[in-house]
């Protein structure tokens, strides 16, 4: 049924029947000032169950939400690249099991040479950030970070904790996609999104950075919890990200762990079939079971050296032991920077994404995203 609700400016889109209390929960976030714009889908058996958005895109709240719209998702484009990964996985082109090093030889130098593609999707590299300074504006140079990646030294004994890669891993998965396919992530994922209508993007052109959706800035930093060498390295050095670069330059730049740009339906359909046996929204298998056992295996559980929970990892997703993504332990996901989040529930045959432009503090599990997830489950 078609949606909208007076407490959401320019609400829109259709919820299922039975999904009506996800409508409110939206809308109560914006009558509670939580929310500037955002959107919110899910997909059950392949089947789109919810789609609704509303709010505004700029800060003058002149130009409404459309179904145009894309926002940053930071890194919840992580959850993409996992799914590229066991895409190639599932076709041959690489093993979770086997060396980064295999598919890239020059990654082996200063002690790299074992790190499996398993153990670098799930943050135990030790990689997780640089040490020498650089310029920030380094990050849009994909050869030499890429070489930069290559010769340095892990932080700590890799395979012997998680520690959070919050730029360097993208740049990983994406070089073995390039290795292996030869084309970037951003190729890779216009592959599937264009024929399918979706709009998810890692590097914008002008005509899709017309259509992004302005942000509005946390009003405080994330609390990183007790502070140690390598939390400063993966997000407080100048360098630790990129900067020092026009909006526009950013976003055309392909930065696979923290650039990406979506909308809400597209997230949620593009890892669809991590949850349906497979199968994308369109009813085409695209993923071997074996790929999706894999990619979602644990690969350890523990303390995180960088964010400051206890995170269980499976090949480039969190395991939802700490139910950041809504009430089933069994599920897995990944959150952004300021507050968007996708779900992956095999056991519900269901995937959800939430796409918000008014950032938050929250590292995982940002409240909206919680209440949202909560009315979606309890209508299941």
């Amino acid at each position: 049924m078609n949606w909208t609700d007076a407490a959401v400016p320019n609400a829109a889109g259709m919820l299922r029947p039975p999904f009506a209390p996800v409508g409110d929960a939206f809308a109560e976030n914006f009558r509670n000032a939580l929310e500037l714009g955002a959107s919110f889908t899910a997909f059950q058996n392949g089947e789109l169950i919810v789609d609704i958005r509303g709010g505004f895109v700029d800060r003058k709240k002149e130009h409404s939400w459309t179904d145009d719209t894309i926002a940053c998702i930071y890194s919840s484009g992580k959850a993409v690249m996992s799914f590229l990964i066991a895409r190639a996985v599932s076709d041959g082109l690489l093993a979770y099991d086997k060396p980064v090093a295999a598919f890239w030889p020059e990654f082996g130098d200063a002690g790299k040479a074992e790190i499996t593609i398993a153990q670098m999707l799930s943050h135990q590299g030790g990689l997780a950030g640089f040490k020498d300074e650089m310029p920030p504006e380094s990050w849009l140079d994909w050869v030499l970070i890429t070489k930069k990646i290559a010769v340095m030294e892990p932080l700590w004994e890799p395979g012997s904790a998680s520690g959070y890669h919050p730029q360097i891993v993208g740049y990983i998965a994406g070089e073995l996609l390039r290795r292996v396919t030869g084309k970037t992530a951003g190729a890779l994922i216009r592959e599937i999104t264009e024929p399918n209508d979706l709009s998810l993007y890692c590097g914008l052109s002008e005509t899709e950075m017309a259509r992004t959706s302005f942000m509005p800035k946390p009003p405080k930093a994330p609390d990183l919890g007790v502070m140690n060498e390598f939390k400063k390295y993966a997000f407080l050095k100048p360098w630790s990200a990129p900067a020092r670069v026009s909006r526009e330059g950013w976003m055309a730049a392909e930065i696979p762990a923290s650039n990406m740009h979506s909308a809400a339906r597209a997230l949620a359909a593009i890892v669809h079939p991590f949850a349906n046996d497979g199968v994308d929204t369109n009813g085409k298998p695209v993923l071997e079971q074996s790929a999706i056992d894999a990619a979602l295996k644990e690969r350890v559980c523990g303390d995180d050296l960088v964010l400051p929970f206890r995170l269980s990892w499976a090949a480039g997703m969190m395991r939802n032991i700490n139910r950041h993504f809504g009430p089933n332990e069994n599920a897995y996901g990944h959150a952004g920077f300021g507050g968007s989040c996708v779900v992956i529930d095999p056991e519900n045959n269901l995937t959800v994404a939430y796409v918000m432009n008014k950032m938050s503090p929250h590292l995982v599990g940002d409240p909206r995203a919680v209440h949202l997830l909560d009315a979606l489950y309890d209508c299941l």
